[in-house]
């Protein structure tokens, strides 16, 4: 497993995390890695401004991933108070940097900053229903399915969807107190 330097992000990053969760999840790049949607979605997963808004609020912390100046991975944690919930998203590695071990150390690395910093009582996080790996990654990291589905998200400003029907599906793990 390769080591890296886990730390928040900040405003100025916003372009890079951007182009770096957009290389992970969409397009030719994102098929160097095992995580990739290009079979699913064409487009972007989000944009420079989106990212930035996301860094300017108080109840979302990103978390990145350096390696010497380079970032490898990042991750975004939004806090639900009202369920005690940290909720996981734009979870994304470089493509060539994949299947090392970085994606899993964001993941408890986030859960620990969720416990910390609100108290979460629980992780959540909505994946496309027909990432069957992916899912299974995150239930050997504990996450188990809700039941819960919901239609996936229309914007087609960032993205169109290549398949019809397309879901999220929620996955929660129960978090330990500090």
């Amino acid at each position: 497993m390769s080591v890296c330097m886990l730390r928040s992000a900040v405003a100025d990053e916003a372009g890079l995390i951007a182009a770096l969760i957009n290389r992970a999840y969409r397009g030719e790049t994102s098929r160097l890695g095992w995580t990739t949607e290009a079979d699913l979605l064409d487009g972007l997963r989000t944009n420079e401004e989106d990212i930035f808004a996301l860094l300017q609020r108080d109840d979302v912390l990103m978390l990145t991933c350096w390696q010497a100046s380079q970032l490898i991975a990042t991750l975004c944690i939004e806090w639900i108070p009202a369920h005690r919930t940290a909720q996981l998203g734009m979870i994304a590695v470089e493509p060539v940097a994949q299947n090392r071990g970085h994606g899993k150390t964001l993941i408890l690395a986030a859960e620990q900053q969720s416990v910390v910093r609100w108290q979460a009582l629980q992780s959540q996080m909505r994946v496309v229903s027909a990432r069957q790996t992916l899912i299974a990654f995150y239930q050997r990291l504990g996450y188990q399915p809700t039941g819960e589905h919901s239609p996936f998200p229309v914007r087609a400003d960032m993205w169109q969807p290549k398949v019809e029907h397309l879901q999220l599906m929620t996955l929660q793990k129960q978090l330990q107190s500090a």
